[in-house]
């Protein structure tokens, strides 16, 4: 982990693939196929999927074709398939020193998918879980990270964000919050997020007096606070209640 010193926050926000989850045979498989089916080049459609809702990826590489149809195919293609999904390195440690923090997983995966993915690794659902389903604009826009801020009553200067992929680290930073990256390939500019770790296992979190912290690195400035005319409305769903609805 980069940098000396502690971390501190009051909730921890992770990305689940890539982070929680190590997903990326299933959706490079998934969008390959996609891809192919439609006759797209597969190398280009796989430089912009990760990190971004299925819908806006179909809009921008295909804009002739229905994107809510073709996404919720592609949803549901990666729901059903399973195949070569495990739990990323270290993260029992990390969610079992978390017991009784507040932490919440934001996706841009829909809520069945983040369902069975999280069944798929026999991994807890959170209390606090922001799907694609949850909110008018994905990452990289703040709304997710936000309302998973409001949800847990956590201001976002208080938040830091876990993520392993660029629109999410963007995402972060509009909203407010600090973020560590898991090093990748989908991460970008390493100098973008306060710390990069190699994977969630390296955050080492503990509890210190209702705190947690994060062991070596200073902590950093956080990103822009929320607000302006991009400001995103509060979520349609109460995420809170239909987290559950996932296990």
């Amino acid at each position: 982990m980069k940098g000396g010193g502690e971390l501190g926050c009051r909730a921890l926000l992770f990305d689940l693939d890539g982070v929680l989850v190590e997903s990326g045979a299933v959706v490079e498989r998934s969008w390959s196929e996609w891809a192919r089916d439609r006759g797209l080049e597969p190398a280009r459609v796989l430089a912009v999927c990760h990190g971004r809702r299925s819908v806006e990826v179909v809009a921008a590489v295909a804009p002739h074709l229905d994107a809510a149809a073709e996404a919720a195919r592609l949803e549901a293609r990666q729901a059903a398939d399973t195949d070569g999904l495990t739990r990323c390195r270290g993260v029992d440690a990390v969610l079992a020193a978390l017991s009784g923090a507040a932490w919440a997983v934001v996706t841009s995966g829909t809520r069945a998918l983040a369902g069975s993915r999280l069944r798929g690794t026999g991994l807890p659902v959170p209390d606090v879980l922001v799907t694609a389903d949850d909110v008018a604009r994905g990452k990289p826009a703040p709304d997710g990270y936000l309302a998973a801020s409001r949800a847990l009553g956590v201001p976002p200067a208080d938040c830091v964000v876990v993520e392993d992929a660029l629109p999410g680290v963007t995402a972060a930073r509009a909203a407010g919050m600090t973020v560590v990256g898991v090093r990748g390939p989908a991460l970008g500019p390493e100098a973008s997020p306060a710390r990069v770790v190699g994977a969630v296992g390296d955050l080492a979190p503990r509890l210190r007096a209702g705190r947690i912290v994060l062991p070596g690195g200073a902590r950093p400035r956080p990103g822009p606070p929320p607000g302006g005319p991009d400001a995103p409305h509060d979520p349609a769903h109460p995420i809170r209640t239909r987290a559950k609805e996932a296990s």
